[in-house]
């Protein structure tokens, strides 16, 4: 296999998983629940894919370290706000969205400011817990989907804590 394919196919994978948000959206918005679950199961396949082929490939790069936990923040935000204009997240569902939307803005801003985060195995727990209760919403699996997105949300708040409590450290 070529070395230039083997370095384009995981930055593809991470670039379609961030990409992926709009055609989902979509799909929920028309009601097409079966090929938004679909979708959105693929995309979030590429999460795992995407890594496991740059380290196996020795293939990693600058822009998919920068790129893969960006990709995960607009699959994952962006279809947590397309539920709940959809109405399948609302009351008392909207603060571990919230959450998690808030946690997400925080540790990118912190990247931002140049503090370095490196991403942890609970972290990455996370972004699948994420991924699986935005797939429980997408399906529609109550009251399953809502206890995912609480537990999700405990868990990106835990590890939020982590990552706030290493750049006070720095500081």
């Amino acid at each position: 296999m070529n070395s230039d394919f083997r370095r384009a196919l995981p930055n593809a994978l991470t670039v379609a998983r961030a990409a992926a948000v709009v055609p989902v959206a979509i799909l929920l918005f028309a009601d097409q629940r079966g090929a938004a679950l679909v979708l959105l199961v693929v995309a979030a396949l590429t999460d795992f894919f995407d890594g496991w082929l740059a380290r196996r490939w020795n293939a990693s790069s600058a822009f998919g370290r920068m790129l893969d936990p960006i990709a995960d923040k607009l699959l994952v935000g962006g279809l947590l706000v397309v539920l709940v204009a959809t109405g399948d997240v609302a009351g008392w569902s909207l603060i571990p969205v919230l959450a998690i939307q808030l946690r997400e803005i925080l540790v990118s801003g912190l990247r931002e400011h140049g503090v370095s985060l490196p991403v942890t195995q609970l972290a990455k727990w996370k972004t699948a817990a994420q991924l699986g209760a935005t797939a429980l919403l997408v399906a529609g699996v109550e009251p399953f989907a809502t206890v995912a997105l609480w537990a999700a949300a405990l868990l990106t708040v835990w590890t939020g804590m982590s990552y706030l409590r290493a750049a006070l450290r720095t500081a």
